[in-house]
């Protein structure tokens, strides 16, 4: 009888346990609903998501720099929101981000694909990019000769930071070439110390997007970045589904500071030349 009873009071504890696990999981949507460009103008605040490096976000001496910094605080300006930045390093995270409402804007060069178009929307593009071999100077590596042909590359083993938009590209490129190209995606460097790695000769080739080692070719006279690896992509902003006004917002603003010269300013700052 003790038994029965136990068992009972047992039941009835898992089915409060698993109530409450219910209300939580409906409380943590509730959180971060969806937002469009109403719903931010009425908080007043823009939230960005970006990477911590000159191409996104970092910070020399007592100064906040970084190509998609600039552009949003040149939106800020504007718009008269406030941006709150978040910063992370690994793009899967930043979609999750994107995607459960934590942020409303993934602001990345992120090449618009047709894939990509099916998932999230976009603004209109930012940056014309390629991908890019990274490589040594022929002076920086012994006298050898960087690969110019693709062919040159196969059985050469290059690295590439998790999910990068250059994975596809390669798979295609070991078809073409018609041999094995050895592929390491790399989950705890990004792209930007991959490129040192390089530079150190740690490690021979990593592909890249162009805009990124372009950020560091000054600091590091010894990296080659003048092979392809894919055609020229557009990149831009990516942005939910449910989020149209705010893109349609975004446009309007990239407009306005194309058309009074801020955009070409910002971006030879980092890029080195006009866009």
């Amino acid at each position: 009888m003790k038994s029965r009873k136990l068992l009972i009071l047992y039941m009835f504890l898992l089915v409060l346990v698993v109530a409450a696990m219910f209300l939580l999981r409906g409380t943590s949507h509730q959180e971060n609903p969806p937002r469009d460009y109403a719903d931010i103008q009425k908080e007043g605040v823009l939230r960005i998501i970006t990477e911590y490096n000159p191409s996104g976000y970092y910070v020399s001496g007592d100064t906040i720099k970084g190509f998609q910094y600039e552009l949003s605080q040149a939106i800020a300006n504007m718009s008269g929101l406030e941006v709150q930045i978040q910063l992370e390093m690994n793009l899967t995270e930043s979609f999750r981000a994107l995607m459960n409402n934590e942020c409303d804007i993934l602001a990345q060069n992120i090449p618009i694909t047709s894939e990509m178009k099916e998932e999230y929307l976009f603004t209109e593009p930012i940056v014309l990019s390629k991908q890019v071999l990274v490589q040594r100077t022929s002076e920086a590596n012994k006298g050898i000769k960087p690969v110019r042909n693709h062919l040159d590359l196969a059985k050469k083993t290059i690295y590439v930071h998790q999910n990068s938009p250059a994975l596809l590209r390669l798979k295609h490129l070991e078809l073409e070439i018609g041999d094995s190209v050895y592929v390491v995606e790399d989950n705890v460097n990004s792209s930007e110390q991959l490129i040192i790695m390089v530079s150190k000769g740690e490690i021979d080739y990593a592909v890249c997007d162009r805009q990124v080692a372009a950020t560091l070719k000054n600091k590091l006279p010894e990296i080659d970045m003048e092979t392809d690896i894919s055609f020229t992509q557009l990149q831009a902003w990516a942005i939910r589904k449910n989020a149209p006004i705010l893109v349609d917002s975004l446009n309007r603003w990239f407009g306005q500071i194309r058309q009074n010269g801020l955009f070409n300013e910002i971006y030879k700052r980092y890029y080195g030349s006009s866009h």
